[in-house]
């Protein structure tokens, strides 16, 4: 005979069945969600991860352009010098409208020596300023074309 205490009993072991599988299934779900949240989260930091290498590589090729735009700027401070040697050792010539504008005003007859090399050394200055002008300009824009390429490649 089945008695009350064994009706009980299964009832019992039915509810504790229930509660179990429940519970069981609940954890299932959380620990699924938990996986994706996971898997979420690890794709969003391994994409800050590269955004930062990209932005540190980038930095440094920057860095490098600055660097090498110094280099330029410090290699052209010689540029006027060496003109200005170049057209005294008459290694370089300049065109003819720069070589007589100064002293076409005056003719060769009336200037004295001093005019004249006064003249020659004023022509041979604003030679050499023009070309540094020049230089220093290529030194800007191939810095700027370098950091556009760089900009670009990303």
């Amino acid at each position: 005979m089945v008695t009350r205490a064994h009706i009980l009993a299964g009832i019992a072991l039915f509810l504790a069945g229930f509660l179990a599988g429940r519970e069981w299934r609940d954890r299932s779900a959380d620990l699924a969600e938990s996986r994706q949240r996971v898997s979420q989260l690890t794709g969003q930091v391994e994409a800050v991860q590269d955004a930062r290498q990209a932005e540190r590589e980038q930095g440094q090729a920057l860095a490098e352009i600055g660097a090498k735009h110094e280099e330029d700027r410090e290699a052209a401070e010689a540029v006027p010098a060496a003109v200005v040697a170049g057209l005294r050792a008459d290694v370089l010539r300049l065109r003819q409208h720069w070589a007589g504008c100064e002293t076409r005003a005056l003719s060769e007859a009336a200037a004295g020596a001093a005019e004249r090399d006064e003249a020659a050394r004023l022509r041979e200055q604003g030679a050499a300023d023009l070309v540094r002008v020049g230089r220093d300009a290529d030194d800007q824009v191939r810095a700027c074309q370098a950091v556009i390429r760089e900009y670009e490649s990303r």
